[in-house]
């Protein structure tokens, strides 16, 4: 999945939320976004998700099924939990109720979405967003509200999926993924992403392979699979 020289605002003379971003991201990342109030990080997560249109620039490669937990989840709805997610279950397929069971939210399939706390919202929302088995999981702020239970089991279920390969993008400020091996780290700031990481302080570097095409997706799970971190590079990064 790549973005190129996306910018976005909401209306025509704003000033632009999220500025001329490139980044690259591969089947099994996990991203780790953070910034101040206001940076811009749902914007991001909502232009991934392709529920906005960047301004200008471009996003490609988006995996076809697309898992969104926003910060607030619309609970303002007249259904039961179970009742919600059986119609999505339909609609979109996928099953939910093995994620209930791991999100320790099956005492809840009986209350009505609007009597739920933001905690347990965030676990409806969750297991929607796991429901379909994505290829790219959107999470914000997925540990605000949540029990020490669930968010202990938050961490194993993105590492679960990053290892089939889903795409895991998460804005937390609670640093809630901080031991998952090979997170990589974006920053929003004034709508600018930069990349950081503890490769400096870990003596690590980076070093450039190249490997033919039909051999990428082989290679890159052999590595991650060894504690590396590895990730495709854009063609102007390789030159």
């Amino acid at each position: 999945m790549i973005l190129t020289k996306v910018a976005f605002r909401y209306r025509r003379r704003d000033r632009s939320v999220i500025r001329e971003i490139d980044a690259q991201l591969s089947p099994g990342d996990v991203v780790e976004l953070s910034g101040v109030n206001g940076a811009g990080k749902s914007t991001l997560l909502r232009l991934l998700a392709g529920l906005l249109r960047p301004t200008s620039g471009t996003i490609t490669g988006r995996p076809a099924i697309v898992g969104l937990a926003p910060d607030r989840f619309p609970a303002e709805q007249p259904f039961t939990v179970a009742a919600y997610l059986d119609h999505l279950a339909r609609v979109c397929g996928g099953r939910w109720r093995p994620w209930a069971e791991r999100l320790n939210m099956e005492h809840l399939l009986g209350v009505r979405l609007p009597e739920l706390s933001k905690g347990s919202a965030h676990k409806v929302g969750l297991a929607q967003a796991l429901m379909a088995d994505p290829g790219l999981l959107l999470l914000d702020e997925p540990f605000a509200g949540l029990d020490t239970g669930t968010r202990g089991e938050l961490p194993p279920i993105v590492a679960e999926l990053s290892a089939r390969g889903t795409i895991v993008v998460v804005s937390d400020h609670q640093g809630g993924l901080r031991d998952l091996p090979s997170l990589r780290h974006w920053t929003l700031t004034n709508g600018r992403l930069t990349e950081t990481g503890d490769a400096a302080e870990a003596g690590e570097v980076a070093v450039e392979v190249i490997v033919p095409v039909g051999e990428v997706g082989g290679f890159l799970e052999r590595v991650r699979a060894e504690g590396y971190q590895a990730r495709l590079m854009s063609t102007e990064e390789s030159r």
